[in-house]
């Protein structure tokens, strides 16, 4: 069974950086595809940026020219570089895996971006 865990999160001003990671307890090397999401209070969960393999990434509109999603298969982890943040971008940011039919998810990372 594998488990995602977050990191990374925490409170920066606005235009500020952050770098989250995803650290998979066993290989990410068998999830094609793996993403982030986040979920702002009030609000629905929204796809933030995905990777597939190892160089096709995919963001919303967003955070597009903003945040990087990229993966490193070796150290099993899956990173999240956010640039110019903006208050907007404060939300619980979750990290997810998915194998075959089947998704996983991590727990989840605070990120606060105060103005």
């Amino acid at each position: 069974q594998v488990q995602l865990v977050e990191s990374g999160g925490g409170l920066v001003q606005a235009g500020g950086s952050l770098r989250l990671s995803c650290a998979a307890s066993g290989s990410i090397f068998s999830f094609n595809t793996m993403g982030w999401d986040r979920q702002a209070p009030g609000k629905q969960r929204e796809l933030v940026a995905i990777i597939i393999s190892s160089s096709i990434t995919n963001y919303a509109d967003s955070v597009k020219g903003r945040f990087t999603i990229s993966r490193d298969n070796a150290k099993n982890t899956v990173y999240l570089q956010m640039n110019s943040l903006k208050p907007e971008d404060t939300a619980v940011y979750y990290c997810k895996g998915f194998k075959g039919s089947s998704i996983y998810w991590g727990q989840g990372t605070q990120v606060t971006v105060s103005s």
